[in-house]
């Protein structure tokens, strides 16, 4: 007998643990075959341990479970950076599909379906910064320097750094990651393709900009995708693909970020579908996966219940497909499809007055009426 996946649930921090409360109210009827292991919400770990035991605590359930359903965190939840950098999470993937129902500022929504690849370990979120004299300490600064976009050398580089006060940050791409990613994207077109998508493939950075990091990365991924010949890349300008998201999104498939990007991309692309309470997303990496919803924690509403659960639910069925479950996965989907489509259940991001709950308990009854 198959031994069941074990999942483990950290439900956040501020309104992120009503969310997830609601989704479990949803999975737990669903009776689905996955062992189940609430972890404590954010201000429950606080009041019961000390920083230290809580992470420990959520380190633990990453390494014993088959994967993670997340809330979202402000800080006060612990230990979530392992999901991503411990357990090597390379490939943030953010679904971008509008819904009859979804409260789209777009006058034609409709047909919006694409997906966006972050690269998720590498570039600025390193985190690597600090002050601009130690760029001028370290020699870097020194010496001509092509700048910008007209490519001109810069007589004395910027050696004006050692005396002016400001700040560095440091991105950076390394050809095994980039390629890893790029594989992962150029797969995902590929089974796209075969789900009746265009099984394209489109990569954007500031490479007019940032050719020696930018562009390699969207280098690399081109010579990764040469190796896919039935997906169709394509490359555009950061600041070209921004108005495309809006202006023309309709043409998107797979499209490749590098990770600030990407972050960034994807809430814009949440917007033209209805706003970051429709986005889920899932963490992949070689073995081992997680998945959260896009938005925050939304201190501002915490308490009320009125935070929507749609991104947590559909952040689920991510996990569901992943872990096998393609049928149940889809049977959730389309509850909440039918839950929007009625109209009549929805909470006020959407333009309806329902509770986290009610929103949940609608999904619930379309689940068991379809």
């Amino acid at each position: 007998m198959t031994t069941p996946p074990t999942v483990a649930v950290l439900p956040g921090d501020d309104a992120a643990p009503e969310a997830v409360h609601a989704a479990m109210t949803v999975l737990h009827a669903m009776e689905l075959p996955i062992q189940w292991r609430i972890l404590p919400d954010g201000h429950e770990l606080a009041q019961t341990m000390s920083r230290e035991e809580g992470e420990a605590l959520v380190r633990q359930a990453a390494d014993e479970c088959d994967t993670v359903l997340f809330g979202s965190t402000n800080g006060q939840t612990p230990g979530v950076g392992y999901f991503r950098w411990g357990r090597q999470t390379f490939a943030n993937v953010r679904p971008i599909k509008w819904r009859p129902g979804f409260r789209s500022p777009l006058a034609e929504p409709e047909g919006i379906d694409y997906v966006i690849v972050r690269e998720n370990l590498e570039d600025l979120y390193a985190g690597i910064e600090g002050d601009l004299a130690d760029v001028a300490a370290s020699g870097l600064a020194d010496g001509p320097r092509v700048g910008g976009v007209s490519r001109t050398p810069i007589a004395g580089g910027f050696s004006h750094f050692a005396e002016a006060e400001g700040r560095y940050a440091i991105k950076y791409f390394t050809r095994a990651n980039v390629e890893r990613v790029a594989h992962f994207a150029c797969r995902l077109a590929q089974r796209r393709r075969e789900q009746g998508h265009p099984g394209k493939l489109t990569c954007s950075a500031k490479t007019n900009v940032l050719s020696r990091s930018d562009g390699w990365f969207v280098d690399i991924a081109g010579e990764v995708a040469a190796g896919y010949p039935d997906i169709e890349f394509e490359t555009f300008i950061a600041d070209d693909f921004a108005r495309r998201l809006v202006a023309s999104p309709h043409d998107l498939d797979v499209v490749l970020l590098p990770n600030l990007y990407g972050d960034i991309f994807s809430d814009e692309g949440a917007g033209t579908i209805g706003g970051l309470g429709l986005a889920p997303s899932g963490c992949f990496g070689d073995d081992w996966a997680y998945f959260e919803s896009v938005h925050g924690t939304a201190p501002d509403i915490a308490g009320r219940h009125r935070i929507n659960p749609t991104a947590t639910i559909l952040s689920a069925a991510l996990m569901l497909d992943h872990l096998g479950l393609a049928n149940q996965a889809a049977q959730l989907e389309r509850a909440v499809e039918t839950t929007y489509a009625a109209g009549k259940h929805l909470t006020p991001d959407q333009g309806g007055n329902a509770s986290t709950e009610q929103f949940a308990e609608a999904v619930l009854n379309a689940l068991t009426s379809a």
